[in-house]
């Protein structure tokens, strides 16, 4: 035993050590994914609700409820799941302490439900099985769990957030044994969690069904992680594999038995049902059960005959008489009954596992009605009647016949008799005496307040609720909040006039701040390019009413001056047409001058490579008029060139390779394609290119025919007979090797709207709209070129008028940045007046330019929803804003911000233009964004395009054994994808498919060579059931294969393989095995060499763990050089991982250069002739070689004539030292393209990088092309990653998700580096749109590392999530509105945007029943709002409107807030600041950290607690609350509890008339189904009119009134037909009081010591959190000093947040600008939060608490800083 128990303390100790994360299951992480839930972890769930009467009262009915409410939450929010039933687990679904005797109970309900769920789910929703098995161990489920796909498993942990000893539940004088209690406890915690190692094991991640929560549309719960912490723990293997063989061995039963009843008394039993019209499962089950009792036990009949009674009085009963108080009975008479229910629990359950019952119940087509088997109150009171003698004067005669006829069939006629009189003296109107008395049920009517306003009241008005006159609850005079500062800045006064003149200092630093960031945005404009890849140049933009007038900022055309028309005009057009071809005439001799001596310069280039590349940058950055001149020329010298390569890679050698001989192959059919459209082609490029085409044997293209010729400007050199020929197949060579480069031109054509390209019909459809003023939801995958929609947009504003505004909305800040310099590289405009400007950024952390004064304003989502219900905007800006671009619009799912993404939907003035890739329901979200915008009067149109403009293909890493680095290898030319590659196998789209359950996503993309294999693999596996038409052949295609033929091929081929797919007996499986070969077949390579033409210099190598991403990352990147597919960004989810991996990179190049330099013969001769170049140019200019004593011209070469200089110079030209620098890494061991930065320009990036204090390694990454983008980071250092990346400098860069979104990073590869429970379908898809953009890749590389083939597969079969709702108007909501009504003076923007708030649909709840709801939650939050002095009667905010609201962010814990100063719990704690500061800081803080930021622990927290106390400064779990504010929310609470029960008695009054008798899943009706349902059968059966009313009956069978106890307890028991979200009802769980769930203490740990590293070791907050989550605490703390400021009337300056607000890009700002941001009220950044803390509680308490000590950890950036870079 004690063996065994150091076995469970090994498992519980190894689980405390699994990382967690608490996600959304839908929006976050699964989406519509398959998951499976284990059942007995559910059921375990649900008998531990405390609602749930089911020990003593057995309400098996509300149990069955209880399960489904849950699953119907699940399925309501759009999850897939399976459930799942493991035999050797049945035990574990009974709750803690629960008797012996009453074990039987849980067991029964627990076959009951797998019973009623197995029989019902099926027919209603097919998608949900009911699966049995053995064991976690047994091998039918191990093959279920592989044929499932399934993404995760939810299960239980078996963890109990209140100890044993502690539990209120367990009461003293209960009969059990503490020690016994919590052995049972560990042991069922043991097998839980042994399980979830399993599951882990299997590469499954956990999440956790206890603690799970719905909010909103969201599903709540901690994630378990923990793979690798499985495979490092191998000994605890045998204990897993051991608990699980053996199975728990809690009391209860624990074998199958026989089925203990006969066929025949089966068909007798049946017979008799069936008489009494009751022929169904619950009859039949009962009757079964009590033969069987009969017929094997000696149990007293009396009992029998009360099931019997009960049995009837189920079927003839309503469900809202069946609330029924526990029947009076003895000790003696109650433990009998146990014993009775306990055998009959024992007997059923054996019965309902039989297969005898089952045949029995199918044979006879019994509807299964097993759910409402036993009442135990009902059959208690049965039996308190039968013990009192008096129950046949209570039943109907009916009743009573029926059970006659029932006693006869199981014999026991003589035990009814002796119970029953023969007649019956019905009394309806009386009670018996021994009948307990019914708890009253009434709702205490809550007295509503008076409300009338002009604008809501129309829309109440359908809403009746009775309106007693009542003064203000408080008794107090109020007053009026007006809204006079900006919610971030006391400073920043709305009303100019009332803000205090700003000082010339303060003028001049807000200039300076403006200056520094509009050179800082105008240098990372500078790294973005257009469509063509050369970079931006901003057009002047005119107001022009009619015609797009079109002006570079470099055109040197000059103006025509208009004059009257003349006689001679005729003459003088042609003079100057002469004039203007001669001029064209001498501009093409030039051209072709210039082209020649260019020429001549790569005829030198010995490198065809080289010759290539540098030609097509030329042919490139010629200018158009210049291009048209040369450009047939200079393509066909291109084809020369590749030509020539072609013929050397063609002669065998060892170094050739057929992959490269196959990619220049293709790269000449492409070149061959284009050359028919180049401009000047003559007669002599076009003979000579047939003459290739018939050497190549490739398909011909057509030339237009021209007349012109002229002689080449070099030779040609063709040498045709040594071509040799590409393919023997015109099709199966451009589809194996052309895909990439085929003309990808759907419906393109000129359009004069757009330069640089021919848009496409989609593109040009999205124009037509914008310039009809309609809105659009434009869905297209990344790089088909959604982004000039938005420029388009811009430009029209611009050129409309001075006044108008665009909005364009990004989802992150990185976005901002990147639009906002977008835009000032587009457009550039003069206007008439001062502080107008063509564009402007607004964050939270900072602004450029005035967003009031600008046309474009790039912002994030919250921002907009501040200027939109501004009052101060009311009047002017609201009504400037013309359209809204919602780029990355699917962010509207997100379980942070979607509800403001829903709110600016719905609030918009305007038209909008919404742009996603990624949204799984287009056609539904259309649906409810149409419906919105016709509310608004606008029309919307959807426009979809399904095709990337270049091809993604994907690949799995598998790393090598062994690995040796000596530097880099060199690249490969023209060898698009990774084909070919040791480790790098390819997987084709169609191999995921292994999962035909999940289908086939539409957004399944195959390129040319998919396709090909494809038809292959189906054309050799094809039958004659299933054939191939041989319409299909690829034969059937073009002689040229253009993309528009490919799209409609991939459209028939897939269409004949989702016709396999829904077959069985197809091939289909065989075709995904088939191309799955090469991923199931691949081996690790045994060495890989990075040079192996260079392996002398190796020293040493290294073996690979496959799984340790620090070791793979860099053979991985060596491949990906090899093939040319660098740039590269690596997206790991984990930002400590994101520095880890880069940290690892830089040490191995570091370590290599260093063995090297050591080693090489070669560098020590270099490094011999640099010592003594160093002397003799010391020995040449000794005053030069002297360091000057001063910067400037004065001292540059002193002493130094003319000539010497000269001389210097020259040699210095000439000397291959004078440019060499041995401490700048070496060629080969760093991933920098030097050539494509200027030296001056990195020097400067990284001067301004050092004044910052970033880590050295950092600085050392870039100097070696690596880069770092996270969130954490700095965001100079960010932009310069961008800027360096999009420049070609950086060529690996490792991110997490900040890249994914829209940012401009072009790249070759993308590489999924390491699992996450973050890399969803949607995430994928994201951030492999990064690869392969139009414009700069043909071929997009997406490679997979460290991640599981399935995971792999699961990625690229998964569909897209849905976008879901949520329920957008919340209470702070109103209140703002109130806001922005009374201080607009009801503007018409104000009224219109409250009526488009309330009138439109909403996409979560929508319905005339779900808008009723909404009026009615709107009323009474308002009458909430009444009641916590916010509002007025006539909606006028009042007193701390202003807190409230503009924590909005933050709801509820606002709410808790504005409570506490109301009722002067702050006044009172700040009394006695001067004499115990320490205390009253230390109980402000606890305060304040149970308000806000607050994060759960999970349940299992609880076992460890004590051992991590000990060896950490943290305390981990919040302390309690002060008593006296525990008692003010617990108040709070009340009253809010008290408003909301009784909007929903109103609703339920004047909206539901029809009653709660169905289950919600399984939609089954319980209780009677015809007859008087107002008359109980039995006299002591309350009446239906005595009913709960708002409390859903089934919860009500566990004795439960419409008395609440919670909010939680209302939301999750209110009957159905109630929309009830928990979550925007204003009321926080008060712990440990209210909620058992421990809150973590991070905020308040973090106060009081100040150390991160014990916040990640004990509160488990990852450390690249940590800054986040106290930075958003820092801005509530800077919110409510502001708010608190304003109500005070404190003096100006007196009061801000800049002492407040933590760093990150606020911080970033100030040390960068080195300027006090006069506007955004931020100034120099804090150092800490421990001393944000302290420094608010000094503005709040008027103290001078002592600042903390600086954390070594924590990047601080002070103003010094600051002003050193200003100096420098």
């Amino acid at each position: 035993m004690a063996d065994q128990e150091e076995k469970y303390a090994e498992l519980h100790n190894w689980y405390g050590t699994l990382p967690t994360r608490r996600v959304d299951l839908v929006g976050d992480y699964a989406g519509q994914e398959l998951f499976i839930v284990e059942g007995d972890g559910l059921l375990l769930r649900c008998f531990d609700d405390p609602d749930l009467d089911f020990n003593d009262g057995f309400q098996l009915l509300h149990a069955v409820y209880a399960v489904e409410h849950f699953l119907q939450g699940l399925l309501q929010r759009k999850c897939v799941f399976h459930i799942v039933f493991l035999h050797a687990h049945r035990n574990l679904c009974i709750p803690r302490a629960t008797p012996s005797i009453k074990r039987e109970k849980y067991l029964l309900a627990r076959a009951v439900i797998i019973r009623h769920l197995s029989v019902l789910l099926p027919d209603l929703h097919s998608t949900i099985k009911v699966l049995n098995f053995e064991s976690a161990l047994d091998k039918a489920f191990q093959d279920y769990l592989v044929a499932s796909g399934a993404y995760f498993i939810m299960t239980h942990d078996g963890a109990n957030p209140v100890p044993a000893d502690k539990d209120p539940r367990i009461p003293d004088s209960q009969d059990l044994d503490l020690d016994v209690i919590e052995a049972v406890e560990s042991q069922r915690k043991a097998i839980f969690r042994s399980t979830i190692f399993l599951f882990l094991d299997q590469g499954y991640n956990v999440a956790l069904v206890d603690g799970l929560e719905f909010l909103d549309t969201k599903v709540m719960t901690m994630v378990v992680e923990g793979s690798r912490r499985v495979k490092a723990a191998v000994r605890m293997k045998e204990t897993v594999l051991a608990l699980q063989s053996e199975g728990p061995t809690i009391n209860g039963s624990s074998h199958r038995s026989e089925d203990g009843i006969s066929e025949k008394d089966v068909k007798l039993l049946l017979q008799g049902i069936a008489e009494e019209g009751h022929a169904t499962e619950r009859w039949l089950l009962t009757l079964a059960a009590l033969s069987t009792i009969r017929n094997q036990e000696s149990t007293d009949q009396r009992f029998a005959v009360a099931m019997l009674i009960h049995m009837i009085l189920v079927s003839e009963t309503d469900l809202m008489s069946r609330r029924v108080e526990v029947g009076t009975l003895n000790i003696d008479q109650q433990h009998e009954l146990d014993n009775f229910l306990a055998v009959f629990a024992r007997t059923a359950t054996k019965l309902l596992q039989s297969k005898l019952y089952k045949r029995s119940c199918a044979s006879s087509s019994l509807p299964c009605d097993v759910s409402d088997l036993v009442d135990g109150r009902l059959l208690c009171q049965v039996l308190a009647e039968l013990e009192s003698g008096s129950v046949h004067q209570h039943l109907q005669p009916q009743i009573l016949s029926t059970l006659q006829n029932l006693a006869s069939v199981l014999s026991l006629t003589e035990e009814a008799n002796e119970s029953l009189t023969t007649h019956s003296d019905y009394a309806s109107d009386s009670e018996s005496p021994s009948t307990p008395a019914v708890r009253s049920t009434a709702l205490t009517e809550l007295s509503v307040l008076p409300f009338s306003h002009t604008v809501f009241d129309k829309h109440m008005k359908p809403i009746d609720t009775s309106i007693r006159p009542q003064r203000d609850p408080s008794g107090k005079s109020a007053r009026v909040f007006r809204e006079l500062s900006h919610w971030h800045n006391a400073k920043k006064r709305l009303d100019p006039k009332a803000s205090q003149p700003i000082s010339a200092r303060d003028n001049s630093r807000a200039m300076r701040r403006n200056q520094f960031f509009m050179a800082e945005m105008a240098g990372y404009a500078a790294s973005l390019t257009g469509v063509t890849g050369r970079a931006l140049e901003p057009e002047l933009i005119t107001v022009s009413k009619d015609t797009v007038e079109r002006i570079k900022e470099n055109d040197d055309t000059t103006k025509q001056r208009k004059g009257p028309t003349s006689k001679g005009t005729s003459n003088a057009k042609a003079i100057i047409a002469a004039n203007q071809a001669a001029k064209i005439g001498g501009a093409t001799d030039k051209t072709m001058a210039a082209w020649k001596t260019v020429r001549t310069n790569l005829d030198a280039e010995r490198q065809l490579q080289s010759r290539y590349r540098k030609t097509k940058t030329y042919l490139r950055d010629l200018p158009d008029d210049k291009r048209a001149t040369v450009e047939a020329e200079v393509e066909f010298y291109i084809l020369v060139t590749l030509l020539k390569m072609y013929r050397i890679l063609c002669k065998p050698t060892e170094t050739n390779n057929q992959h490269q001989i196959d990619g220049v192959s293709g790269l000449l059919f492409s070149t061959i394609r284009e050359l028919p459209n180049a401009r000047g082609l003559t007669k002599t490029i076009v003979n000579q290119v047939r003459s290739v085409m018939q050497a190549l044997k490739v398909p011909s293209v057509d030339f237009p025919p021209t007349e012109v010729d002229r002689k080449l400007s070099f030779e040609s050199d063709l040498r045709l007979n040594e071509i040799k020929p590409v393919a023997s197949s015109y099709a199966s060579f451009q589809l194996q090797h052309c895909g990439p480069y085929m003309d990808r031109n759907l419906d393109s054509a000129p359009d004069p709207r757009v330069n640089g390209f021919n848009p496409d019909g989609w593109q040009r459809k999205v124009l037509d709209e914008l310039d009809a003023d309609r809105s659009i939801f434009v869905v297209a995958p990344t790089s088909a070129g959604k982004t000039f929609i938005s420029f388009y947009a811009m430009e029209k504003i611009l050129r409309k008028n001075d006044d108008s505004v665009l909005v364009y909305v990004a989802p992150t800040k990185a976005l901002v940045n990147q639009i906002g310099a977008e835009v000032q590289a587009r457009f550039k405009k003069t206007y008439k007046h001062a502080g107008r400007s063509v564009w402007a950024i607004h964050t939270r952390d900072y602004r450029i330019n005035n967003p009031s004064g600008c046309q474009i304003l790039v912002t994030v989502p919250h921002i907009l929803q501040i200027m939109l219900l501004s009052p101060s905007n009311a009047k002017t800006w609201c009504r400037r804003v013309k359209s809204i671009i919602f780029d990355e619009i699917h962010c509207i799912g997100q379980a942070e911000d979607g509800v403001v993404w829903e709110q600016l939907l719905l609030l918009a003035p305007c038209p909008i233009i919404a742009l996603s890739a990624t949204v799984g329901n287009p056609e539904q979200f259309n649906s409810w964004l149409t419906s919105t915008q016709q509310t608004s009067g606008f029309d919307l149109t959807m426009i979809t395009h399904q095709h990337r403009f270049s091809d993604l293909r994907k690949f799995i890493y598998e790393p090598p054994e062994k690995f040796a680095f000596n530097g880099l290898p060199e690249s490969s030319f023209a060898t698009l994808g990774l084909d070919g590659l040791g480790g790098l196998v390819f997987v084709h789209p169609v191999a995921s498919l292994v999962n035909k359950s999940r289908g086939m996503p539409q957004d399944l993309s195959l390129e040319a060579r998919d396709c090909l294999l494809l038809w292959q693999a189906m054309t050799r596996l094809q039958n004659k059931d299933f054939p191939v038409d041989e319409s299909l052949s690829p034969d059937r295609l073009p002689q040229v294969i253009r993309k528009t033929h490919i799209i409609d091929w991939e459209r028939q081929l897939k269409a004949l393989l989702r016709s396999w797919m829904s077959q069985d007996q197809s091939p289909f499986d065989k075709v995904v095995e088939e191309l799955g070969k090469p991923i199931y077949e691949s081996k690790r390579t045994t060495r890989y060499l990075s040079r192996p033409e260079e392996a002398s210099t190796v020293t040493e190598e290294t073996t690979v763990d496959a799984d340790d991403l620090y070791q793979t990352t860099l053979p991985l990147l060596c491949k990906l050089q090899e093939r040319d597919a660098l740039p590269v960004i690596l997206f790991n989810y984990d930002r400590s991982k994101c520095e880890g991996i880069c940290q690892e990179i830089l040490k191995q190049l570091k370590d290599a250069e260093t063995r090297m330099k050591t080693s090489s013969p070669a560098w020590k001769a270099k490094m011999k002739g640099y010592e003594q170049y160093l002397k003799n140019k010391s020995k040449q200019n000794p005053k030069k070689a002297a360091p000057p004593k001063k910067k400037g011209k004065a001292n540059d070469d002193e002493g130094m004539s003319k000539a010497d200089k000269m001389q210097d110079a020259a040699s210095e030209e000439v000397n291959p030292y004078a440019n060499f620098n041995p401490d700048a890494p070496v060629d080969g061991f760093h991933f920098a393209n030097i050539a494509k930065a200027e030296a001056a320009e990195l020097a400067a990036i990284h001067r301004q990088l050092e004044w910052r204090k970033l880590d050295p390694w950092l600085m050392e990454s870039l100097t070696r092309g690596i880069g770092v983008h996270h969130a954490g980071m700095n965001r100079k250092y960010r932009q310069a990653v961008e800027m360096l990346f999009r420049k070609g400098f950086l060529r690996v860069v490792i991110a997490t998700g900040t890249l994914a979104l829209g940012i401009n990073m072009p790249c070759a590869t993308v590489v999924f580096s390491g699992d996450s429970v973050f890399l969803t379908a949607l995430n994928f898809r994201q951030a492999a749109g990064r690869a392969g953009r139009r414009g700069f890749d043909l071929l997009g590389n997406v490679v997979f590392q460290n991640i599981a083939t399935a995971k792999v597969c699961r990625l690229l079969s998964s569909r897209l999530p849905d976008l879901t709702g949520h329920f957008p108007v919340t209470t702070t909501l109103i209140l703002r509105l109130f806001t922005l009504l009374h201080e607009s003076g009801y503007s018409k923007y104000a009224v219109d945007a409250v009526n488009s708030l309330l009138s439109q649909p909403r996409l979560y709840l929508d319905g005339p029943a779900f808008k009723d709801q909404v009026l009615h939650h709107l009323r009474f939050s308002i009458e909430y709002l009444r009641r916590h002095d916010l509002l007025s009667a006539e909606g006028i905010p009042l007193n701390f409107a202003g807190l409230t609201s503009h924590l909005y962010y933050t709801e509820n814990s606002s709410f808790t807030l504005n409570a506490l100063i109301k009722e002067g719990y702050f006044h009172e704690l700040c009394s006695e600041i001067d004499t115990a500061e320490s205390q009253v800081l230390r109980t402000l803080m606890i305060v304040l950290a149970h308000l806000f930021g607050r994060r759960p622990c999970r349940h299992s927290d609880q076992e460890y607690i004590e051992e991590i106390v000990k060896r950490s400064p943290s305390v981990v779990f919040m302390p309690p609350l002060p008593a006296s504010a525990t008692r003010i929310l617990q108040q709070h609470n009340k009253q809010t509890l008290e408003i909301f029960a009784t909007y929903v008695r109103t609703f339920v009054d004047q909206h539901i008339q029809s009653p709660d008798r169905t289950l919600p899943l399984t939609g089954l009706s319980v209780g009677a189904k015809d007859g008087n349902i107002n008359k109980p059968p039995a006299s002591f059966l309350p009446p239906p009119s005595s009913a709960p009313k708002i409390r859903s009956p089934f919860v009500a069978l566990s004795g439960h009134t419409d008395t609440f106890t919670s909010i939680p307890s209302l939301c999750r028991t209110v009957r159905s037909g109630v929309f009830l979200e928990e979550s925007v009802i204003p009321h926080l769980d008060v712990y440990p009081d209210e909620t058992a769930t421990p809150l973590n203490a991070y905020l308040y740990d973090f106060y009081m010591h100040g150390d991160i590293d014990a916040l990640e070791r004990a509160n488990g907050v990852r450390k690249s959190d940590v800054w986040f989550l106290l930075n958003d605490f820092s801005l509530v703390l800077a919110t409510i000093q502001t708010s608190l400021g304003n109500y005070m009337k404190i003096p100006e300056g007196e009061v801000d947040m800049e002492d407040l607000v933590g760093g990150g890009d606020e911080g970033n700002n100030k040390d960068e600008e080195a300027l006090e941001a006069a506007d955004s009220g931020y100034g120099s950044a804090a150092s800490s939060v421990s001393e944000l803390v302290t420094s608010v509680s000094d503005v709040a308490l008027g103290a001078k608490g002592k600042k903390k000590k600086v954390q070594e950890d924590w990047e601080v950036e002070a103003d010094e800083d600051a002003e050193e870079e200003e100096r420098g």
